[in-house]
C-alpha cells in the first residue's frame, strides 16, 4: 500500500500525459474560411479533458487521475468498436459516423468533472461538450444520433469509473440566509 502512495504521482502524471498525447495525434484542426464553428469545437475537445485532468494535478487527486483515465478508456474503446462495427456513412459521405468520438470524449470529460468535483465544474464543461456536440452536426460531420450516442456513451462512461472527491468545498449561498458555506464531505 505505502508503494502506490509513493507512486500515485508517477501514475497520475503518466496518464495524463498519454492521454494528451493521445489526443493530439487524434485531433486534426484544420483551419479554413468558414468553419469557424468547427474549429471552436475541435478546440474544445482537446481543452475538455486537458482541464479534467488538470483538476486532478490541482486537486493533487491520484485516484481522481486513475478515475478519469479508466472513463476516457471506456469510452474510447466503446466508442471506436461501434465506430468500426456499425460503419454508418457520415452527412459529408465520410465513414464511421456513429457514435461520434468529439461528442463521447467531451461527455466523458464533463461528466467526470460534474461527478468528481461538482456543479461548480460540470455546468461550464456541460455547455462545452454541447458545444462541441452542436458542432459536429453543424460541420456536417454526424448525424444527431451520432451525437446523441457519443454523448450517452461518455456520460455512463465516467458515471461508472468515477466516484465523488472527498475535501472540503467553499460555495455561496442564497435563499433564507446569504454567505459562504464550508463544507467537507467524509
Amino acid at each position: 500500500m505505502k508503494a502506490m502512495r509513493v507512486l500515485a504521482p508517477y501514475i497520475q502524471n503518466a496518464v495524463i500525459f498519454l492521454m494528451v498525447l493521445f489526443l493530439c495525434f487524434t485531433t486534426a484542426v484544420e483551419a479554413q474560411a468558414g468553419d469557424g464553428i468547427e474549429t471552436a469545437g475541435d478546440v474544445l475537445l482537446v481543452l475538455l479533458p486537458a482541464t479534467a485532468a488538470g483538476l486532478t494535478i490541482g486537486h493533487k487527486d491520484g485516484a481522481g487521475a486513475l478515475q478519469f483515465g479508466g472513463s476516457e478508456a471506456l469510452t474510447l474503446g466503446v466508442t471506436f468498436g461501434l465506430k468500426y462495427t456499425v460503419n454508418e456513412t457520415r452527412p459529408n459521405g465520410g465513414k464511421h459516423s456513429f457514435p461520434s468520438g468529439h461528442t463521447s470524449i467531451s461527455f466523458s470529460a464533463a461528466e467526470f468533472m460534474r461527478k468528481r468535483y461538482g456543479w461548480t465544474y460540470g455546468i461550464p464543461a456541460y455547455l462545452a461538450a454541447s458545444f462541441v456536440a452542436y458542432s459536429r452536426v453543424e460541420s456536417r460531420q454526424h448525424h444527431a444520433q451520432d451525437v446523441i450516442a457519443g454523448a450517452g456513451i461518455g456520460i455512463l462512461s465516467s458515471y461508472l469509473f468515477t466516484k465523488p472527491y472527498k475535501d472540503w468545498h467553499v460555495q455561496a449561498e442564497a435563499g433564507r440566509y446569504y454567505g459562504i458555506k464550508l463544507s467537507h464531505d467524509w
